[in-house]
């Protein structure tokens, strides 16, 4: 799946989740673009001599979707077409960083070759300085980001985030939330994009400043020389030995130099303009080892890694939403949802309740794993100690609370935050109004009351770092679970 492909699927998973209530997409539209993506998917694997994979039914269901939304809604249509991201930002960064370059000689001295050049030992300071601190990056354990932040990568990836004006409440909130998410999804693509461009820029800073070197070198004649205030002719000789020695070695036609020479330049004094050539080529052939060479390979390297994201780009099919349209085209495997219960016994009718919700969030081909319940008080180390939680085979982990029971920190959250911290995945929570119903009935002033522990429980779950589903387990079809929403996990990255 290619990223573009991947963007439209992720915008029709954010409208679908957004719009409960089939405003903008009603039951009929959505069983169309089912319908019809599946046969179009079976023609193009037919065509391709293939099986019909998941990715072709995405592929061409979410066609489908934007089609019909922009049909209705042509600012949305605008929208779906428009490219995201600030895309000027990677041919205009190595732009300016050329013309900067070829400037660099305008603030030092444009006619003379100093042999200790600011500007010049500068730059190839700075590259080496930055070629180690990526070697010591790269041995830093546990990394997980690097230098660009959130926020640049969310710029560069869906620009302004602003929804167009006149959407269906739907419509908008769906898109407020594609934005979000293709923003944390794409940071990868985003971060080998951004590197690859800062490495060009570097590339051609270095390139101006060659560039420039040569240039004014044909119209003017150059004066050579040096001056120093703490260093003197044989420390001066040995600092440019040691810069210019690459380079001698690998251009063995660049003519070397003695300390009599590094001498005789002191003070500005005029020699002559083959001597100038000299030093020309030493400076030219320097950045070119240093700067322009190393960063092209960088810059090369992070291009292909953005190329291969691009073309593939990294969508987690095992969240929910996924799951639940494979399993109507018989694509995929079922689904496995590990449910963990916390001070909380279901009875028969409540267990055949959870199969239910199960095969509407995921598919009817879901498999429910139903693990023993962990004691009120208990510590999760310990009741938790024969359970493998990052299983490979399971689809989701959900923790299973009472709506009947009070959240407490010590208690319920201690038992949520040691998952969290443990399922790579994440992990959902279910919450069961049923048991607090069918104690207190379900009269008016009683609704009052569910409607404040719900509160209550929302609250407790997002200071957890989670989000809370609630569910009747005696009637599972109360809050139907339809293509995940509700039941959305982290995506991996």
């Amino acid at each position: 799946m290619n990223e573009q492909v991947a963007r439209n699927v992720v915008l029709v998973r954010a409208i679908e989740s957004a719009d409960v209530k089939h405003e903008v997409l009603s039951d009929d539209d959505r069983k169309y673009a089912s319908r019809s993506a599946k046969e179009l998917a079976a023609w193009q694997a037919a065509d391709s001599k293939t099986a019909v994979t998941q990715h072709h039914f995405l592929q061409q269901r979410s066609e489908q979707i934007l089609k019909r939304l922009g049909e209705r809604s042509p600012a949305f249509g605008a929208f779906a077409r428009r490219r995201l991201g600030l895309g000027g930002v990677w041919l205009a960064l190595p732009f300016l960083a050329l013309v900067s370059g070829a400037a660099i000689d305008r603030i030092a001295d444009p006619q003379r070759v100093d042999l200790l050049s600011a500007p010049f030992l500068l730059i190839i300071a700075w590259n080496l300085l930055v070629y180690l601190g990526m070697l010591v990056w790269a041995l830093v354990p546990g990394k997980r980001h690097g230098w660009a932040g959130p926020k640049l990568l969310g710029r560069l990836s869906v620009g302004k985030a602003v929804v167009p004006r006149k959407l269906p409440t739907p419509l908008a909130e769906g898109l407020a939330v594609f934005m979000g998410e293709w923003a944390a999804l794409s940071a990868p693509l985003t971060r080998a994009r951004l590197s690859r461009t800062v490495h060009l820029a570097a590339a051609c800073f270095a390139l101006g400043a060659i560039a420039s070197l040569y240039a004014r070198g044909l119209l003017t004649q150059y004066v050579v020389g040096w001056e120093s205030t703490f260093l003197d002719g044989r420390q001066v000789h040995t600092l440019l030995s040691w810069l210019f020695m690459p380079a001698m070695n690998v251009f063995p036609f660049l003519e070397g130099f003695s300390l009599a020479e590094i001498e005789l330049l002191r003070f500005g004094r005029t020699v002559s303009a083959a001597s100038g050539e000299r030093w020309v080529h030493l400076y030219g052939a320097t950045l070119l080892l240093f700067v322009v060479l190393p960063r092209l390979l960088l810059a090369a390297f992070a291009a292909w890694r953005a190329r291969r994201l691009a073309r593939h780009f990294p969508l987690d099919l095992d969240q929910p939403y996924y799951r639940k349209l494979a399993d109507s085209i018989g694509a995929g495997t079922p689904a496995l949802l590990r449910v963990l219960p916390y001070s909380y016994t279901l009875d028969e009718a409540r267990d055949r309740g959870l199969w239910a919700i199960a095969a509407g969030a995921f598919g009817a081909q879901t498999r429910v794993q139903l693990r023993p319940t962990s004691a009120y008080g208990a510590e999760p180390k310990d009741v938790l100690r024969d359970t493998a939680l990052d299983e490979p085979g399971v689809t989701v982990t959900a923790v299973l609370f009472s709506l009947a029971a009070t959240p407490e920190k010590e208690n319920h959250g201690a038992f949520l935050d040691y998952l969290s911290k443990r399922v790579r995945r994440g992990v959902a929570v279910l919450v069961d109004e049923s048991p607090l119903v069918e104690r207190i009935g379900e009269g008016q002033d009683n609704a009052a009351r569910v409607a404040e522990r719900v509160a209550l429980w929302r609250q407790f779950c997002s200071f957890h770092g989670t989000s809370a589903t609630f569910v009747n387990l005696l009637q599972p079809d109360k809050y139907p679970l339809e293509l995940g929403a509700g039941l959305s996990l982290p995506e991996l990255r």
